[in-house]
């Protein structure tokens, strides 16, 4: 019973450090398309929809992972 929410910190730590890299990666790649002048600094309201458009989509397939599998 010990290590049964083990798993659960393990994956809260994990999903984290996942996030906060991807999170940094995606200002990395947003900056470097700015000072290059492939646009401006700021989200047009259609690519912040499409953006937000795809984070639930890839939530959605993060929330799926493993279902069908019993």
């Amino acid at each position: 019973m010990e290590g049964e929410g083990n798993w659960k910190a393990k994956a809260f730590l994990i999903g984290g450090l996942v996030g906060a890299l991807t999170g940094v990666g995606a200002a990395y790649l947003y900056v470097r398309r700015a000072e290059h002048g492939k646009g401006g600094q700021r989200l047009t309201p259609g690519e912040g929809i499409r953006l937000g458009l795809l984070v639930l989509g890839l939530l959605r397939q993060v929330g799926q992972l493993g279902e069908g599998e019993e």
